[in-house]
C-alpha cells in the first residue's frame, strides 16, 4: 500500500505538464528515495510509514493541481513535514528526503 501510493506520486509528476523536466527529474529521484526509506521505516514505525506516504501524496496532488490553492498547498505540506517530527535521531535519510520534497513541492506552489 506504501509502495503504491509512492508510485502514484511518481506518476502525477510525470503526468504534470507545468514542472520543469530538472524539477520533474528530482522530485523522480527524490521519490525513489523515499520509497526504499520507507520501507526500512514501515518494519518498525507503520503508522508513521503510511503516514508519511499519505502526506507526500497529498501534498504532490496539491501542488501539481491545475489550480492551485496555496491554503491546501500549506496545510498540506506542514502535515508532510510534521509526519516525520522525532525520527530524525533513527531515520535521518527520510527526514532529509521529507525536507527536500516539501522545500520543492513549496516552491511550486508559489
Amino acid at each position: 500500500m506504501i509502495e503504491e501510493r509512492i508510485q502514484n506520486i511518481e506518476s502525477k509528476v510525470r503526468a504534470t505538464r507545468n514542472i520543469p523536466e530538472d524539477t520533474k527529474a528530482e522530485l523522480l529521484s527524490l521519490l525513489e528515495g523515499l520509497k526504499s526509506e520507507v520501507a526500512a521505516l514501515a518494519k518498525t514505525h507503520g503508522d508513521d510509514a503510511r503516514s508519511i506516504a499519505r502526506f507526500a501524496d497529498v501534498s504532490a496532488h496539491e501542488a501539481t493541481r491545475a489550480q492551485r490553492k496555496p491554503a491546501l498547498i500549506e496545510a498540506s505540506l506542514s502535515g508532510l513535514t510534521s509526519s516525520v517530527e522525532g525520527l530524525e535521531a533513527e531515520h535521518p535519510k527520510v527526514v532529509q528526503i521529507v525536507n527536500r520534497l516539501a522545500t520543492i513541492l513549496s516552491n511550486m506552489g508559489i
